[in-house]
């Protein structure tokens, strides 16, 4: 096979993975195997074309053994020492909240909803933690409050 169908078989599976799908790293690295099978033949190097294929399977499944899931880990978020949740964390709200009674205020540079999930009210500047998350709903209570606030 020539080299320049394996750069665009490379270039349309790069740019699927970034513009169409998420498919989780997996084409992208099966993408960046076919340019480098490409590029092999490009630089003068001919080969048939069952070990071209030998060559790009090998080349995309040893990356994505090897590279995948750090690099995808990296990307998402989920590295080692990153804590997405924010279980545990104090904030402050602006206004008295009775219980049950929910509320919107700005934490981690967006909005959340806040709910008292205790059974007294929390007084506008005390500062709670966080005891549940429920999607984008953040679960405090009066009796989760911070020790010494």
């Amino acid at each position: 096979m020539d080299w320049w169908v394996w750069f665009v078989l490379g270039i349309f599976l790069m740019g699927t993975e970034l513009l169409a799908i998420d498919a989780a790293f997996y084409l992208m690295f099966i993408g960046v195997a076919a340019l480098i099978t490409g590029a092999l033949g490009l630089t003068g190097i001919e080969l048939e074309l069952w070990l071209q294929c030998i060559i790009f399977a090998a080349l995309a499944l040893a990356s994505m053994v090897l590279f995948r899931k750090r690099l995808y880990q990296k990307l998402k978020g989920d590295a080692p020492g990153y804590d997405a949740t924010p279980l545990g964390e104090t904030l402050r709200l602006d206004a008295d909240l009775l219980p049950g009674d929910s509320c919107r205020i700005s934490f981690r540079g967006s909005n959340w909803t806040v709910q008292n999930g205790g059974e007294s009210t929390i007084e506008k500047d005390q500062a709670v933690e966080i005891t549940d998350v429920r999607g984008l709903t953040l679960v405090v209570g009066k009796d989760s409050q911070v020790v010494g606030e």
